[in-house]
Parts: C-alpha cells; sequence; structure tokens
C-alpha cells in the first residue's frame, strides 16, 4: 500500500534541517529576497539593482562558508555555544565581503566571487575530514552529496514546471494576469529554499559511520569503465599523436591544445576518484596501473602544456585567463607528481590543494589580477620606450610608430583600463587623471543626458586615454569609437500627437503605407478604376502612380527641414528614460506634405518615425516609418 509522507513528519524533517544549519537557511533567505528584489527593480533603479546584487554574491558566498563551518565543528564534536561562536565569525568575515565587492565598478570582483564560491564548495568537500584516517568517509561524503544534489535538482525542475504549468493554465483558462517576471520569482524561490532545505536535509552527519562504509554502487563502476576511462585514453592517443607531430615538425603547438591537455587531466581524475575505493580488490589491479600510466602519460603533456602557455603569454603577457591556465597547468603538476611519488595516495589532497591555489590567486600581490596588470603595464612601458615615447618616467604621446606596435599598445590600454579602471596609468601620466575622469563622467551623450552608466563612463575613458597618446588611427573599428563618435549621429522619434486617428475629410480614400524605411517595395491597388502603385524606389522617397499621374514625396528632405529648427519644437518633447532618444510628439500638420497632379491631389501624412541625423542635420538613416496616403479626385 503506497504511504505519503505527513505533515508531521515534513514539520519534523524542516526543524531539525533549521536547528542544524541556521546560518546556511538564514543566507538562502537573504538571497532569495535579494533575487527577488533585483527582478522587481531590474532596469528601473540602477544603484538598488547593484545593492540587491552585491547582497546575493554576499549570501551566496555565506551559505557555503557557514556550511563548511558547521561540518567542521560537527566532524570534531565542538558544542553548540561554540558552534555558533564559529559561524558567527564565518557570517562576520562573509559580511566583510559585502563592502568589498562592486561587480558594476571593477570586473574583477566578479571573478573573485567565482573563485570565492569555488574556494568555498571544495572547502565543503573536506572540512569534515580534517583528520588522519578519514580517506574512506571523505569518498563516501561527497558521492552521497553528488547523488543527493542531483535529486534535489530533479525534484526542484519538476516543482518548478508544475507549477509554472498551473500559473499558466491559469492565465489561459481564468485570464489571470500573472507577469513573466512570476515565473523568475518562483524559480527563484523554488531553488533559493526549496532547493536550499531539501538539499541541507540530505547531508550525512554521521561522519565516523561513513569510514566504514564500504559499499560501491555496481553502475558507478560500470560507468567510470566503460564511458570515462575509454575517453580518456581516446584524449591521452589524440594528444600524444599530436605531440609526436611537434617534435618531427618542430612546430609550435597551438592554443586549443591547452584545452584538449586539460580536458584528458579532468576525465582521468575524474575516473580515478570515483573508482579509488574498490582499487585494493584482487579483481581490480588494472586500476593500479591504469593510475601509474594515467599519471606517467601527463608529464609529457603538461610540458607541452607549459610551452603552449609559455608561447602565448612571451607574445602577449599574462591576462587573467592565462594566469589561471597557468595555476591550473602548476596545479596538474603537482598532483602528478604526488600521485607518482607519494606512497599514501590520498585522495583528499586534491580538493584541499585545489582549494588552496585557488584562493592565492584571488587577492594580493600574487593574484590573478595584480600578476595580470604588472604584465601587461611591462607591455605597454616597453611598447613606448621603443617607440620614444617615455621621457623622465613618463609615458607621452607617440609621434611615429609601426601599425602593429599601435594596435598591441591600444589592445594593451584597453585591458588595462577596463580591467583596472583609469588610474592604474596615473604614475606614467603627467595628467591628473583624477580631474580628467570627474571631467568624464559629466561629459553628457548625444541626447544631452548624463553618462552615469559604468560602460559608457569606461568608454569614454578609453577614448580619452588613446586620443590622448595619440593612438587614435589604431583603434580600428572599436566600440567607443564608433557609436556617434565618428559621424556625431543623433537619433530622434517623431510620433503624430494622434496617430490612431486621421481625419479624411474632403479625401476620397486613405492608403496605409508601412515600411517607408525599405528599399524597393511595391504595392497594388485598384479603387474605383483608379490603378494605384506605391513605390519606395529609395528608402525615404516615395511615388504613387494614380493611373497615368504621378506624386513623389521626399520624407527625408522634409525631416531635414523640420529638424533644422529643432528648438521650436521642444514644447512637444516627451519625457523619456536616460537611454532614450528624444521623442516628438507633433501636430500632423507639421509631419505632412501634399502634392498636386493634373487629376489628384494626394498628402502623405507621417503616423510614426525613427532615423538618425548627421552633422549636417540630413537623414543618415531610418530606422522605421508608417504613414497614410490620402487621395482627392480633382
Amino acid at each position: 500500500m503506497m504511504t505519503f509522507p505527513s505533515l508531521k513528519n515534513l514539520q519534523q524533517s524542516v526543524s531539525r534541517v533549521l536547528k542544524r544549519f541556521p546560518f546556511e537557511i538564514l543566507f538562502a533567505f537573504v538571497a532569495t529576497l535579494a533575487a527577488i528584489a533585483y527582478i522587481e527593480l531590474e532596469s528601473l533603479n540602477y544603484l538598488k539593482e547593484s545593492w540587491c546584487k552585491r547582497v546575493m554574491m554576499t549570501a551566496a558566498l555565506g551559505l557555503v562558508i557557514s556550511l563548511a563551518t558547521t561540518l567542521f565543528c560537527e566532524s570534531r564534536s565542538i558544542k553548540t555555544p561554540q558552534r555558533l561562536i564559529y559561524n558567527s565569525i564565518a557570517a562576520l568575515l562573509t559580511a566583510v565581503l559585502f563592502f568589498t565587492f562592486n561587480p558594476l565598478i571593477n570586473a574583477a570582483d566578479l571573478i573573485r566571487f567565482f573563485l570565492l564560491i569555488l574556494a568555498g564548495h571544495l572547502l565543503v568537500a573536506f572540512a569534515a575530514f580534517t583528520k588522519a584516517g578519514t580517506i574512506q568517509g571523505f569518498w563516501q561524503f561527497n558521492k552521497t552529496l553528488f547523488l543527493h544534489f542531483s535529486t534535489t535538482a530533479l525534484y526542484s525542475a519538476a516543482l518548478y514546471a508544475g507549477i509554472a504549468a498551473a500559473i499558466g493554465a491559469m492565465n489561459f483558462l481564468f485570464s489571470a494576469d500573472f507577469k513573466y517576471d512570476t515565473f523568475y520569482i518562483l524559480w527563484v524561490c523554488i531553488t533559493g529554499i526549496f532547493n536550499t532545505v531539501f538539499f541541507l536535509s540530505g547531508v550525512p552527519d554521521n561522519f565516523s559511520k561513513l569510514n566504514q562504509d564500504f559499499s560501491y554502487p555496481k553502475g558507478l563502476k560500470i560507468f567510470t569503465q566503460y564511458v570515462l576511462i575509454p575517453l580518456a585514453t581516446i584524449y591521452v592517443v589524440i594528444l600524444l599523436a599530436y605531440e609526436i607531430k611537434i617534435l618531427v615538425q618542430w612546430r609550435l603547438p597551438k592554443g586549443l591544445v591547452s584545452y584538449l591537455i586539460l580536458g584528458y587531466a579532468v576525465f582521468g581524475i575524474l575516473s580515478l576518484l570515483l573508482i579509488f575505493p574498490i582499487r585494493e580488490k584482487q579483481e581490480n589491479k588494472w586500476i593500479k596501473t591504469f593510475a601509474r600510466t594515467f599519471y606517467f602519460l601527463m608529464l609529457p603533456l603538461l610540458f607541452l602544456l607549459f610551452v603552449a602557455l609559455g608561447t602565448r603569454v612571451a607574445d602577449y603577457g599574462l591576462t587573467e585567463p592565462r594566469y589561471f591556465l597557468t595555476l591550473l597547468a602548476s596545479w596538474l603538476l603537482f598532483i602528478t607528481l604526488y600521485f607518482l611519488l607519494s606512497k599514501k595516495q590520498n585522495i583528499k589532497i586534491i580538493p584541499i590543494s585545489l582549494c588552496l591555489f585557488t584562493l592565492v590567486s584571488i587577492y594580493g600581490p600574487q593574484s590573478a589580477f595584480s600578476v595580470s596588470t604588472y604584465s601587461q603595464k611591462t607591455i605597454l612601458l616597453r611598447i613606448f620606450k621603443d617607440n620614444h615615447a617615455f621621457q623622465d618616467g613618463k609615458l607621452v604621446r607617440i609621434n611615429k610608430i609601426s601599425k602593429k606596435d599601435g594596435e598591441k599598445a591600444v589592445a594593451t590600454l584597453e585591458y588595462l583600463i577596463s580591467h583596472n579602471d583609469f588610474e592604474v596609468l596615473q604614475p606614467y601620466v603627467t595628467q591628473n587623471l583624477k580631474v580628467a575622469s570627474d571631467s568624464l563622467s559629466k561629459v553628457k551623450d548625444s541626447y544631452g543626458h548624463l553618462r552615469t552608466s559604468r560602460y559608457d563612463i569606461l568608454d569614454q575613458k578609453m577614448k580619452w586615454m588613446i586620443s590622448y597618446f595619440g593612438l587614435k588611427k589604431f583603434s580600428g573599428n572599436r566600440f567607443y569609437f564608433d557609436r556617434g563618435d565618428q559621424q556625431e549621429e543623433k537619433h530622434y522619434i517623431l510620433n503624430t500627437s494622434e496617430p490612431e486617428i486621421t481625419v479624411v475629410t474632403g479625401y476620397d480614400f486613405m492608403i496605409d503605407q508601412a515600411n517607408i524605411n525599405y528599399e524597393d517595395t511595391h504595392n497594388h491597388y485598384v479603387i474605383d478604376k483608379i490603378s494605384i502603385d506605391t513605390e519606395n524606389k529609395k528608402a525615404g522617397i516615395l511615388q504613387v502612380r494614380l493611373n497615368n499621374d504621378t506624386a513623389v514625396f521626399n520624407v527625408n528632405e522634409l525631416i531635414s527641414d523640420l529638424m533644422k529648427e529643432e528648438s521650436k519644437l521642444k514644447p512637444y518633447l516627451q519625457k523619456s528614460n536616460r537611454d532614450d532618444p528624444p521623442e516628438y510628439n507633433l501636430p500632423s500638420s507639421l509631419l505632412s506634405f501634399t502634392k498636386k497632379t493634373k487629376n489628384f491631389r494626394v498628402m502623405f501624412k507621417i503616423n510614426s518615425i525613427r532615423f538618425s541625423l548627421d552633422k549636417s542635420k540630413k537623414i543618415s538613416l531610418l530606422n522605421y516609418a508608417t504613414g497614410v496616403y490620402l487621395i482627392k479626385k480633382r
């Protein structure tokens, strides 16, 4: 007979989770609220949006760090009062990160966040197994977490799909008005609250029992033996063949080889971790042979990896991605040498060492961001010195430089400014960059709006710095010199004040005309034995033929004449968001013009038009336009 869990059992399960993981649930709740607020505020309040993101990031980190702290305390049998102190310290450390994180100002903070999250998850993997002799428990614990996480993800997805379908059905059947953001909020609540509580309910708490558990899923062995290991073998055969080709041809390796080697390392190490508990069984002696073979084959591949990385670093210097690839290669070399030389074969060294390597890369002079900045500054200084533009310890305007060096200098400046902001170059520039930065933040765009977005201001700083050094001609088609800076284009929207209403008094018939911004469009009508053809020979140039009569309307010319006295249109200017172009709602008389032929009088009335003007107030681009023909027989 099928039994269903009672509400009492459900309540007890939730109570156990709340009692065991109070800090983790609190962080999950805060992150969920911040995510909901972000959804509601998106594109409405830039500053509050930023605060919501920082709260979400901090709470996510707090959850992971608190979980690792709780597991460590439980494994050491630390009593509740002391445990609360440890968790409070962890929470305070996380709160400090809130004041240091600002990803909308410093792009590196987003990378730091993901690195800290990675380090936190690795910490959870071994926090309860810091004592010696706990390798079996460590393996069983992480196996249980992985399987329970997969179950949790499946349940969460099913719950979301079911409730989302119910909401959609209510919208369809009962004309309910649930907006699209309802589905986002639903997903946030399920992943933030249900997913967290359900996952934490399955976290093992009897660590000594895990250490005595030698059970092993048969399906896991089959998956590893017949899927992962063959894939790893295919990888290594391809890579070794490529290495032989390089030696024969004596040619530098391609950049993609780095990712192939890392892929082989991931497959191989994952395979060895999955079959670790059964390596000592008599029928599985091949596992030890495979392990030693794997690590021996890693040595020539790691040499190839370091050669590939060294080639790129020598040519272009260190950047964050190359730093992380180099760090990962160094970690793989450490792991390889450890398992080849050590008799202990302690698999806990894998997450512990990777966690330490990750933490080393986040803050400090050895971090990815400090080392990358130093490397790129060195490259920039070398370019300026080689081109006689370095005087008294300062970079000066370049008078003559090769195209290769000019483009490299521009790319390096872009990297330094986008990753570190403007002031990173202050020691090498006589100009006060703080003053220049303040001035650039007050520059208005082509619509007369202040540039408050980080990205807009960053564009201005890049443009200023590249122009300051006389490198603008090497900027190519980069976005900050393209967006209205070369042609000084401005964008506009003009609408008829009442586009839904068209007065047809005094006319015989009306024809809607859409897409007047397209070329080579043609429509044919027959009304009262009158053959009518409307054509767009060119964007904005309209022609209407009525039997043998022809009328031509130049929309571009009408708009250009109208916009030459833009100041007179101010009474019709509509309020708009900062990033929107000016929008005017004009009387129909200003957006209409009439042509007379031998047998007809034709008026063309513009309903709506979007366009760009160049410096001479002529239309450079017609984005969208609609209108109507009003036709009267004479």
